[in-house]
């Protein structure tokens, strides 16, 4: 190679476990740079349980009373197995009068709809029995599962770590075709991109109906694992 030319050059390569490898060599400042993008996965330790229920009705005001109760049994039975008021959130509310297209209920004397959900956060392992509680006090809407971190702080830590050490191998590869010693680390910073992860609805229409004649057990439900993304840049010397 000759050493009078000031070369710089970048190459990027694509793996399976990272979106973009940058390298850069400058022979002036003999530095190697590098940029790396790497994920880490770990299990979420908090869910956001959805449940509700619909219900429909010949009466208006009679639909809003038997709607009253269900609601109530719903919340109770929450409470009643250890979740706090300030753990359930009110999503959405509504009593609306049926579309006469709507043939099916019409021709069984239905005039109104109720619907109601919450959002009911609890500790991972304990999403399947929420859902169980409230499906069995009347809730036939439910089962989204919102699954969280309780801090992205360790994820986003794991993924940095990561990344450093890929971005350091990859030097050292680049060192060593250049017949260098890949010396310290001189500079590095990372970025951490947020995604979330969401389950969806089940239909559990039926559910608390047949709840009464058969002794249900709750759902397999697994937390999901979060993944977190860092980009790391990184600037080694060379000897």
């Amino acid at each position: 190679m000759n050493a009078r030319l000031l070369f710089t050059f970048a190459i990027f390569v694509f793996g399976s476990n990272c979106f973009s490898q940058t390298i850069t060599v400058n022979k002036e400042n003999r530095t190697i740079a590098v940029t790396v993008t790497d994920d880490a996965d770990v299990v979420a330790d908090i869910a956001k349980v959805t449940v509700g229920f619909t219900a429909y009705g010949a009466d208006q005001n009679q639909l809003y009373a038997e709607a009253t109760k269900t609601s109530n049994a719903i919340i109770n039975a929450l409470h009643a197995s250890g979740i706090k008021t300030d753990g359930i959130e009110s999503a959405d509310q509504s009593l609306t009068e049926l579309d006469e297209n709507d043939k099916v209920r019409f021709s069984k004397g239905m005039r109104f709809r109720f619907a109601q959900s919450w959002h009911v956060t609890v500790p991972a392992p304990a999403a399947a029995d929420t859902l169980h509680t409230a499906i069995l006090a009347g809730a036939n809407d439910s089962g989204g599962v919102q699954w969280k971190l309780s801090s992205d702080e360790a994820a986003e830590a794991a993924a940095s770590d990561k990344a450093l050490a890929h971005a350091q191998k990859i030097a050292e590869r680049y060192a060593v075709g250049l017949k260098c010693k890949l010396g310290a680390l001189v500079y590095a910073s990372n970025q951490q991109p947020v995604r979330g992860i969401f389950g969806g609805m089940l239909n559990t229409e039926s559910a608390s109906v047949s709840a009464s004649k058969v002794n249900l057990k709750p759902l397999a439900i697994a937390p999901e694992k979060i993944t977190k993304s860092a980009t790391v840049y990184a600037v080694f010397t060379i000897e």
